[in-house]
């Protein structure tokens, strides 16, 4: 009975489903960044301390990934009860933020956020490619779409209730966690093409990532990750910040907090939601290299050029960070789908894991980068740092598409 369920189980259904919990139990990533102005006052912060609460869940999160990878855990044990085991262990983690009385005790729990989510978003993509083998391009688009939704999210509940205490934020993106992770407990089915090692786990050894790190192919879709990673999170965490600011500068005074707080779920969320799902359609008919690289070229060039925004029109500013936030994640699904691609079946997981624990790793750095970068050079110059990644990128992604071995991509569109 349950092998026939799966069976007629609409795969776009699952992908729904899946992409639905992804977009509610991401809204914990970013959900004490966005009510940093109060915890800087409250907890009187500086700016490389209120950085460090959003690097924090980075470095959670690179913590339990490398455990993750050690041990194998994306490959040994069912998808489904790790997602929706994570999920409810993250919700409970941010919520206990609220009780924080410091910001020595707010970054362990957002450490612990981090490390939870390991189980949610690579475990994911992995669910997404079991669903849908012969689409991997268009669902984990559709995956990161709903990360880059679900990150944004704390903006929009803030943006709905600016007056109502930062608790609030942190406390609405746990319960929106908790129903992601009901979705997947009582909603979906494993999937008909789950991974013979889920069935039969293999005991725990380092082959799996020493398998992953041969991998010549699949290391260099992760270089290209990694470029795309130094630039991601940095833009996401300080955008925000950046159009308050220059909104100040340009004379803009009432409203300005709900306007850059709405105008980061515009750029963030729902810009990336398009570049995600466009992206990860076009790729799947004409390649993975030549999408991934387009859209790290434009997105390259915004960082270079959106310093040059500030302080002017608003319009001219929101224009460029829309163009940057459509791009800025359009080539992130390709880096995943070439990696199952291009890796051993029974070691797909442990091969996300690995290079979602890398990324992260990249991004901790960026990050807090970026907040000394504004204060030493300016608005104007910071986000310049950031182009590096995406151009180095490019160059990994070109070497990919020189090998023999690509053309296992994109059924053959590399």
């Amino acid at each position: 009975m349950v092998l026939e369920v799966r069976r007629h189980f609409s795969p776009w259904i699952a992908l729904t489903l899946i992409a639905l919990a992804e977009i509610l139990t991401l809204s914990v990533w970013f959900s004490a960044t966005v009510v940093s102005g109060p915890l800087k006052r409250l907890w009187q912060l500086n700016v490389t301390e209120v950085a460090f609460l959003t690097a924090s869940v980075q470095l959670g999160f690179v913590a339990g990934a490398v455990i993750s990878s050690i041990t194998g855990v994306a490959d040994r044990f069912n998808a489904r009860r790790v997602f929706t085991l994570a999920a409810v262990g993250g919700a409970l983690v941010n919520g206990l933020f609220i009780f924080s009385n410091s910001w020595e005790m707010g970054m362990l729990l957002r450490m612990l956020t981090g490390a939870a989510m390991v189980g949610v978003y690579p475990v994911a993509v992995k669910l997404v490619t079991e669903w849908a083998p012969a689409r991997r391009g268009t669902a984990i688009g559709m995956l990161v779409g709903a990360l880059t939704l679900g990150s944004a999210l704390p903006h929009l509940i803030l943006f709905v209730g600016v007056s109502a205490p930062w608790q609030v934020v942190l406390l609405a993106s746990s319960g929106l966690a908790l129903l992601g992770a009901g979705i997947v407990a009582f909603l979906l089915p494993d999937p008909p093409n789950e991974a013979r090692s889920t069935r039969n786990p293999p005991k725990i050894s380092l082959v799996s990532l020493r398998s992953v790190l041969a991998n010549k192919s699949a290391m260099l879709a992760n270089y290209g990750y990694f470029g795309h990673m130094w630039e991601l999170y940095a833009m996401w965490t300080w955008f925000p910040a950046f159009v308050y600011a220059s909104f100040i500068i340009h004379g803009e005074h009432r409203g300005v907090v709900a306007s850059s707080t709405m105008i980061g779920f515009l750029v963030i969320g729902i810009a990336g939601a398009i570049g995600s799902l466009v992206g990860g359609l076009v790729a799947d008919r004409i390649g993975r290299t030549a999408v991934a690289s387009a859209a790290m070229i434009l997105s390259g060039l915004c960082a270079l050029t959106i310093g040059l925004t500030y302080g002017g029109p608003p319009w001219v500013v929101i224009a460029v960070g829309l163009v940057w936030g459509v791009t800025v994640v359009a080539d992130s699904a390709q880096f995943s789908a070439a990696v199952t691609e291009l890796s051993a079946p029974q070691y797909i997981g442990t091969a996300l894991t690995l290079q979602t624990a890398v990324g992260f790793l990249i991004t901790i750095i960026s990050i807090n980068l970026i907040g000394a970068a504004k204060d030493l050079i300016g608005w104007q110059w910071a986000f310049t740092l950031l182009s590096v990644g995406p151009f180095l990128g490019v160059y990994a992604m070109l070497r990919l598409r020189a090998r023999a071995s690509s053309i296992a991509m994109a059924n053959g569109k590399r």
